[in-house]
């Protein structure tokens, strides 16, 4: 694995919180540059498995040659079918490390980061049809102000969308950059980094359709999960951590506790990390883009 492709988060705490069996079957559904996949194997026995998922093909560069490794070039919302399809119904763990990839990043052509200049794209993976160029230019000030607001949790995004939608009718937003100059009226004195993050979050979800994605691999983690099994998710940001928070509370992505006949809760989970675990301080200066993790574990019953 390159280490400028990724820096695993909060590594040696979500490979204990799994507490993995060295025969158990594992899932780790954000491959990328293969970092907690690699500690996985390494408590893997030799009947021990261990499947990485990652829509990203560049993605498959950094599979290690372990014959009890499997890389699947998927989205994590077809977990259960992806599974399936390879002869896999029950499972011992789930890893998700939602965040970007530091490749992503780090990569100007694929768009992600308002630090360099380059096309309007964000798509994690390359073959989805939709790219920020098309909602940004696209969609109609109520749309953008929609995304902004709900997946930026952009203060005042109705500003914002109407400084997009004047100046696309100049000129098409294509870059980086001129998506930069769009909103550059609305930011904020001395909060520029800090917009322009919200702004670029906001667009991203929208693109890769990530809540929703997020949703759905939840529901089937309850799924494929055998009792006992361990569902351990990193988040980056409030809408991700409230979902898993409610999930894994009771079930569902609403976080409402159904009952049975006799009044008795029927949460699916024991919630393992009362708290989320966040990063060391001395991990949080090795790694700044540590700096917002949230871990999460619990266990089916």
């Amino acid at each position: 694995m390159s280490a400028e492709y990724h820096v695993p988060v909060l590594f040696a705490e979500s490979l204990a919180w799994l507490d993995i069996r060295p025969d158990g079957t594992y899932v780790d559904l954000t491959f990328g540059g293969g970092g907690h996949s690699r500690g996985i194997l390494e408590n893997l026995g030799p009947q021990g498995r261990l499947y990485g998922f990652d829509q990203d093909a560049d993605a498959r560069a950094n599979a290690p040659d372990d014959s009890r490794f499997h890389f699947v070039e998927s989205n994590f919302r077809f977990l259960r079918g992806a599974l399936r399809f390879r002869g896999v119904t029950q499972i011992d763990g789930i890893l998700a490390d939602l965040g970007v990839s530091s490749h992503h990043f780090d990569t100007p052509e694929r768009g992600f980061s308002f630090r360099f200049d380059g096309p309007l794209d964000m798509r994690m993976n390359r073959r989805g049809r939709l790219t920020a160029e098309q909602v940004v230019n696209g969609y109609s000030a109520e749309e953008l102000t929609r995304v902004l607001r709900t997946w930026g949790e952009v203060e005042m995004p109705h500003r914002v969308a109407a400084a997009i939608e004047r100046a696309r009718a100049v000129q098409s937003i294509t870059t980086i950059e001129a998506l930069v100059e769009a909103v550059r009226p609305c930011i904020p004195k001395r909060e520029e980094n800090r917009f322009l993050s919200k702004v670029f979050q906001g667009i991203r979800i929208e693109v890769n359709r990530e809540m929703e994605a997020l949703r759905m691999m939840l529901e089937q983690s309850l799924k494929v999960l055998c009792s006992g099994g361990r569902l351990a998710v990193i988040s980056y940001h409030s809408l991700e951590d409230r979902m898993v928070k409610n999930f894994m509370r009771s079930g569902n992505t609403d976080g409402n506790i159904e009952k049975d006949f006799y009044g008795q809760a029927t949460a699916p989970f024991e919630v393992l990390t009362r708290k989320a675990l966040v990063p060391s301080e001395t991990e949080f200066m090795q790694n700044p883009r540590a700096r917002s993790a949230r871990l999460r574990v619990a266990e089916k019953k």
